[in-house]
């Protein structure tokens, strides 16, 4: 597997020297100045992969291989009749990076919000922070906050209740901070940050789109880039929806191994994979992540690795814990990615797959400085060492 890192481009605190002394060999990256729906071009490309690796022949190599992400822009989410010059310059953005030999793009398809949490810097035991996301405080932000229409048919009355004593404790900085979690954006989001009044009306676009049409969408979109993907020899790796479930009347559709099979039914093209992130699925208790690795493994190009913990008296909040101490078998499924890749090996396929430690804790001199918001040096340093343990472990047993 290639241990691959993420950056987010000369404004990230954590720089391609800090990069190189963590032993990454392949950068995460993309191109965040360009709006959603305009061409990447071949000089901003150039541009961008000229920082990564300009002092590759004074120090050790790190490549741009993956990207995460070309955005979706709504439309073609929506299916708007208007969608298709949006799917040309996709296209072209994608052709645009193969000519630099990058070839491994992440991509979502979340309706409006990418990845959510509402806290951004919970306290752990230990004296450092994590991202969580509290369902409790979610409904609060939705029914009372948000206040948005018909919210309530989607909470049980105890649910609405709970939510109501949560709202009334918060103090306004409390509630602006938390609207601010939820919709004004957090890195890598492929989504514009939002004002509470756009953002109902972002929201009212999707009310007569339900899971069908949505996942129709997708399929329509894929259509048309797949083929060329297969001919530019580039492997596309959709990213599950995060948390993984409907949230805000909105329908998401890569959730569960079920979508997936889906997914591939309808478009069984060797281009089209996953990106399996462990702690977006294992946000799920009905997801097997082993098992999902090992039922996916062809279709594996990148992954996340991460865990997180689930609350017990409420499955669907969860915090992101240690990579290797959370509810998520980190161990079996870098057992079923090795067993992959070694598959590969054996047909003459030797497409390693990308991986990269996701969501760091921040700690020690981490804690202090301003970063971005589960991207913190330290803690995802921690993660690919415990990473990179598993892996040495494992390969030398088998």
């Amino acid at each position: 597997m290639r241990e691959a890192w993420r950056w987010f481009g000369p404004n990230d605190p954590v720089t391609i020297a800090d990069i190189r002394q963590t032993g990454a060999t392949d950068i995460v990256s993309a191109l965040h100045t360009i709006p959603t729906g305009e061409v990447w071009p071949l000089a901003g490309i150039q541009a961008h992969k000229n920082l990564i690796e300009k002092d590759n022949n004074l120090q050790s190599s790190l490549i741009w291989s993956v990207v995460e992400s070309i955005p979706v822009h709504e439309d073609i989410k929506l299916g708007r009749e208007n969608n298709q010059a949006y799917v040309d310059a996709w296209i072209v953005s994608m052709e645009n990076l193969a000519k630099f030999g990058i070839k491994t793009i992440c991509y979502n398809f979340m309706p409006v919000i990418d990845w959510t949490r509402t806290d951004l810097k919970f306290q752990l035991p230990n004296g450092g922070y994590a991202l969580r996301f509290d369902q409790q405080k979610f409904a609060a932000f939705d029914l009372f906050i948000l206040q948005r229409e018909k919210a309530e048919d989607d909470y049980s009355a105890a649910e609405i209740k709970q939510a109501r004593v949560v709202f009334l404790a918060m103090s306004e900085d409390e509630k602006n901070l938390l609207t601010n979690n939820i919709i004004a954006g957090l890195p890598g989001k492929m989504t514009e940050a939002y004002t509470i009044d756009n953002f109902r009306s972002m929201l009212a676009n999707y009310k007569d789109i339900s899971k069908d049409i949505l996942r129709k969408n997708l399929f329509s979109f894929l259509s048309q880039v797949l083929p060329k993907a297969e001919q530019l020899g580039i492997k596309l790796a959709i990213h599950p929806d995060d948390p993984p479930r409907d949230m805000l009347g909105l329908p998401r559709i890569i959730c569960t191994s079920e979508d997936l099979e889906l997914l591939f039914s309808a478009l069984p093209s060797p281009a089209n994979g996953i990106t399996l992130c462990a702690g977006t699925y294992g946000s799920r208790p009905d997801n097997n992540l082993p098992e999902m690795a090992k039922q996916y493994g062809s279709r594996i190009h990148f992954a996340h690795l991460r865990g997180v913990s689930r609350d017990k008296n409420e499955q669907r909040s969860f915090y992101e814990a240690e990579h290797l101490s959370s509810d998520v078998d980190m161990v079996g499924i870098i057992s079923a990615l090795l067993k992959e890749e070694k598959k590969r090996v054996e047909s003459q396929n030797n497409d390693e797959i990308f991986i990269r430690p996701d969501h760091g804790h921040q700690i020690l001199d981490d804690i202090n400085k301003k970063g971005n918001p589960g991207y913190s040096c330290i803690g995802r340093l921690k993660g690919l060492a415990e990473i990179r343990g598993v892996i040495k472990a494992l390969s030398s047993i088998n």
